[in-house]
């Protein structure tokens, strides 16, 4: 299991530590420091299930600056790429499964389906 993580958002801390409770073994993304790739996005986008504006913060003042809704689905990947910021926070992935762990019940419903 994997958590793309960002330690100074507090619902990513919650989430991390929700999982570090429930014993799982979680390997912690910093996709801050180490933006995933656009194939690693375009991935990420298919186990979610979602379209790629559903990924975006758009409370962010990069989005303000740089994005808009009228972009396609590749530009939009191309700015996750380039400002990782952007992405929404955190997710949870489990193999071909994945989850935006926003709020934490989301990520508790979603684990108890896995077992």
């Amino acid at each position: 299991m994997k958590i793309f993580h960002n330690a100074h958002c507090s619902k990513s801390r919650e989430c991390l530590a929700f999982l570090k409770e429930e014993d799982l073994n979680v390997e912690v993304v910093d996709y801050l420091k180490n933006p995933p790739t656009i194939e690693e996005i375009k991935e990420l986008l298919r186990k979610l299930a979602i379209k790629p504006i559903e990924l975006v913060r758009k409370k962010e003042a990069i989005w303000k600056e740089v994005g808009n809704d009228t972009l396609s689905d590749e530009e939009i990947i191309a700015l996750l790429h380039q400002y990782p910021k952007l992405i929404e926070r955190p997710i949870i992935i489990d193999g071909e499964r994945a989850i935006i762990a926003r709020p934490l019940s989301v990520a508790q419903e979603w684990l108890k389906t896995a077992e």
